[in-house]
């Protein structure tokens, strides 16, 4: 603890002669409690006073706060129309006010805050989101020239760079496809075994996990994954790249960033789109069938059984295609985003950030018009 005669003291002394004396004492430490400036000036009689003199000549030490302390009393007393004698200050203390008080402070410097109007406000939302979709319509165009010229054998990039991406989408995902797809045909499952048990019909949770792991919960569940894992990881990538002007770099040496960064990336999550998906599909009945097994008393074989005649082909046929669909939506909104990508660190937050979003988003709409698609053609 510090001693108490020297904590940051003020005496202000009787006015004589319309003069205010205001002695200042002890340490003046921003790391401890100081006194207000207003608190000193509503102790002045606003009329009796023309002249405040400042005395620091008891100062034990001082910082920054110091000097806070006194241009902020100054300004408060030129309001007042009220002069500020600054002479019985530490010279240190009177050279930094001077300084500071030597180059007035521009106008305009302060930005004001100002809310913007209604019709502005929406006027703004409006050009933003226009940008946006022609900045995707864009970036679609430029990857489906990069695949294009890929059919045509003339796309740029760097086997291995494939190669790892590839492992990093498939096997390296089977082990969270995995956990969330086995917990979903074991939720899939006791719903419907909670209803089904009523009519003494357990043995169509098969059917019920079956279809639904096969036309939508397999490939749904094995896009929203790879949109917070793949997707995310794309979008900080790219950024990153952003940020340190890597890409500034392949663009001057005449190198496609869509053929050289997108495209492998593209087709990584196009190619282990479907494979997760049959993974996920698998792991799901698999879980429904230890639910029907345990809780249902129901034959593993009878299960088995059940599910193959209750899923036709077709039913996979139509996960395997969304998943597809869902693998370009994902990696077009991960490479999107970190193309998009500011140059801070924290743009990089921000772009992995916005491609999940993006991807989810983009994942439910794509998911409703494809079901609507398939259910008008007869699939």
């Amino acid at each position: 603890m510090r001693p108490e005669n020297t904590t940051a003291k003020i005496e202000i002394a009787s006015p004589e002669d319309n003069t205010l004396k205001i002695k200042l004492r002890g340490h003046w430490d921003i790391k401890d409690g100081l006194p207000s400036a207003d608190a000193v000036l509503s102790r002045i009689a606003p009329g009796s006073v023309e002249q405040v003199i400042l005395d620091g000549s008891a100062v034990v030490a001082w910082d920054s706060s110091l000097l806070s302390f006194i241009l902020k009393v100054s300004q408060l007393l030129e309001q007042k129309n009220i002069q500020t004698d600054l002479s019985h200050l530490p010279q240190g203390v009177q050279g930094l006010i001077s300084l500071a008080a030597a180059v007035p402070e521009r106008k305009g410097a302060r930005r004001k805050e100002r809310r913007p109007a209604l019709l502005e406000r929406i006027g703004t939302n409006a050009v933003s989101a226009a940008t946006s979709a022609r900045e995707m319509v864009d970036f679609i165009g430029a990857a489906s020239l990069a695949f294009f010229r890929l059919i045509r054998g003339r796309a740029r990039f760097r086997r291995s760079d494939f190669a790892e991406i590839i492992h990093d989408c498939g096997p390296g995902a089977f082990s969270i496809v995995s956990l969330i797809s086995i917990l979903v045909g074991l939720i899939l499952a006791f719903v419907g075994a909670i209803q089904l048990q009523m009519f003494g019909a357990e043995i169509y949770v098969a059917d019920l996990v079956g279809l639904g792991m096969a036309r939508e919960m397999g490939a749904m569940m094995s896009a929203v994954i790879m949109a917070g894992r793949t997707g995310a990881a794309f979008a900080a990538e790219l950024g990153t790249m952003q940020v340190n002007e890597e890409i500034d770099a392949l663009t001057t040496l005449g190198i496609s960033s869509m053929e050289f960064l997108v495209l492998p990336r593209l087709l990584a999550l196009m190619l282990m789109m479907p494979l997760l998906c049959l993974y996920a599909n698998l792991m799901g009945i698999t879980g429904g069938a230890i639910v029907a097994v345990t809780v249902l008393d129901i034959n593993a074989s009878a299960y088995l059984l059940q599910t193959r005649e209750a899923i036709p082909l077709v039913h996979f046929t139509v996960g395997l295609i969304k998943s597809v669909v869902f693998g370009v939506i994902v990696a077009l909104a991960g490479c999107l985003r970190g193309m998009q990508c500011g140059r801070s660190s924290s743009a990089v937050g921000v772009a992995a950030t916005s491609a999940v979003v993006t991807a989810i988003v983009f994942i439910i709409v794509s998911d409703a018009i494809l079901t609507v698609v398939f259910n008008f053609i007869g699939m």
